[in-house]
């Protein structure tokens, strides 16, 4: 029969050797976490139409298969902006978009891309020189690339006229690759009419 000072030492070595063995897993598992966060992480790639922009995760037989054959039609509701020195997400999702279906293989000729900003979103289409103006603390537009980069592969960038006459957006301070409609309201009403899916974050 053991002492009691026995008992007690056997007593504190178990629960020494549990909770040192029980934080070496936690230990354990947290490293192992982190490493396959940081190997997810490098599976992100840059697409094959926008390269520079709306890098994707490779997802490996989807369950939910992608209609690869249709042709698909959507416009992208855009009203906010959020890091003036940087490109507004919610446009590069557009290039997001663009990338990963053409990823999986739908043919880029068969994707019908447009945005519609309004909000202070319609600021993001400004010209290097008026976008300074709104925003002294930046040197350009960080928009504009991948303005440009979206427009020549097809997407129509439509710009709110209500939004845009209330912060001071005209056809004089912005980038030429955007066009303007009566309202947001209106683009997305008939974009919708002629079948475009409207994709509002």
């Amino acid at each position: 029969m053991q002492t009691g000072s026995a008992l007690y030492f056997n007593i504190f070595n178990f629960l020494k050797s549990y909770f040192l063995s029980t934080s070496m897993k936690k230990t354990l598992f947290l490293l192992f976490l982190l490493f396959s966060l940081n190997t997810f992480s490098q599976d992100l790639m840059p697409g094959d139409v926008i390269p520079d922009y709306g890098k994707t995760y490779p997802v490996e037989t989807p369950g939910f298969k992608t209609d690869t054959s249709s042709v698909l039609k959507v416009v992208f509701d855009v009203n906010r902006s959020f890091d003036e020195a940087e490109p507004n997400k919610l446009i590069e999702t557009a290039a997001r978009y663009l990338n990963m279906h053409e990823h999986a293989g739908v043919d880029p000729g068969n994707m019908q891309v447009a945005i519609v900003l309004h909000g202070k979103a319609v600021q993001d289409a400004l010209n290097d020189e008026s976008y300074k103006k709104k925003f002294p603390e930046v040197t350009s537009n960080p928009n504009l690339p991948l303005i440009k980069a979206l427009s020549e592969n097809g997407v129509d960038i439509i710009i709110c006229g209500q939004s845009a006459t209330h912060y001071e957006v005209n056809r004089e301070n912005t980038d030429d690759h955007a066009v303007f409609a009566l309202s947001a309201m209106t683009a997305l009403v008939q974009l919708q009419n002629d079948n475009y899916r409207l994709i509002n974050f």
